[in-house]
């Protein structure tokens, strides 16, 4: 035991020579790969089609969604972004999930009606999700666009309010006027928004889906600040576009590394 006592301080007394010796550090920025989780090789085209979307009225999250996942596909990935109105997803769903029964005439008002109704919770998109299923309609739809990967999925961007204790720093003096961050627990009434999307990926060649994933972020603020809806929006997905991309590419992971010279 002494001997080795004896070899670790003397192992420590020369790393800590050679960091005096060492008269300067940089860091060199180093870059780490990471795999896609699905093989997208067999595509050259991506369909961003639509999403089922809903929680709140103030932002249309199908329409913002396809189009900020098409511009970063055309900036991020080797696929060709094919250019079409996003569609309607909920009216198609509800047609599709019309019953055998119901006259064909009122087939129609009925999916019309359907479609109409507020998405406003988990539970509201239960009744559209069937249709992701359906391998016969995504595989016409992939015919139409020559068999591209095409994404779609649901959308769930909903107002949330919160309120309890919070820990946050403050700033104080002592008595010889030196200055302290002391953490503080206060009750404060926040609002913001809760994004919950699901991506699914589908082969247009067969319509049966590859590969789907559900994520949430969640944002807060001040009671007080008027924080516009549309800005949450885009705040919230910039934390998810990187896993998004991830999918279907490559991605780097930049960091730095300190050398000692």
């Amino acid at each position: 035991m002494t001997a080795r006592r004896a070899g670790i301080v003397v192992a420590s007394l020369g790393l800590a020579l050679g960091l005096g010796a060492c008269t300067s550090f940089y860091e060199i920025p180093i870059e780490t790969p990471i795999q896609p989780k699905l093989d997208v090789s067999a595509f050259r085209r991506v369909l961003v089609i639509g999403f089922i979307a809903g929680g709140t009225e103030d932002v249309d999250a199908n329409l913002e969604t396809v189009r900020l996942l098409r511009s970063q596909l055309r900036a991020k990935s080797s696929l060709a972004v094919i250019e079409t109105d996003p569609l309607p997803l909920e009216k198609i769903a509800a047609e599709n999930a019309g019953p055998a029964a119901q006259p064909a005439a009122d087939a129609g008002s009925n999916a019309d009606a359907a479609a109409d109704k507020p998405i406003r919770t988990p539970k509201d998109l239960e009744r559209y999700e069937h249709i992701f299923a359906d391998a016969a309609y995504w595989k016409k739809l992939g015919e139409e666009y020559q068999e591209p990967l095409i994404v779609t999925g649901t959308v769930l961007f909903t107002p949330q309010q919160r309120s309890g204790m919070v820990e946050r720093t403050q700033q104080v003096q002592d008595a010889y006027g030196r200055s302290h961050v002391i953490p503080v627990r206060t009750y404060m009434e926040r609002k913001g928004f809760v994004l919950s999307p699901k991506f699914i990926f589908i082969d247009g060649r067969t319509g049966t889906t590859l590969y789907s994933e559900t994520f949430r972020e969640e944002i807060l603020y001040n009671a007080q600040q008027n924080t516009p809806a549309l800005s949450s929006y885009f705040e919230l997905m910039d934390r998810l576009v990187p896993s998004f991309l991830s999918t279907l590419s490559t991605q780097k992971i930049r960091g730095t590394r300190v050398l000692l010279k």
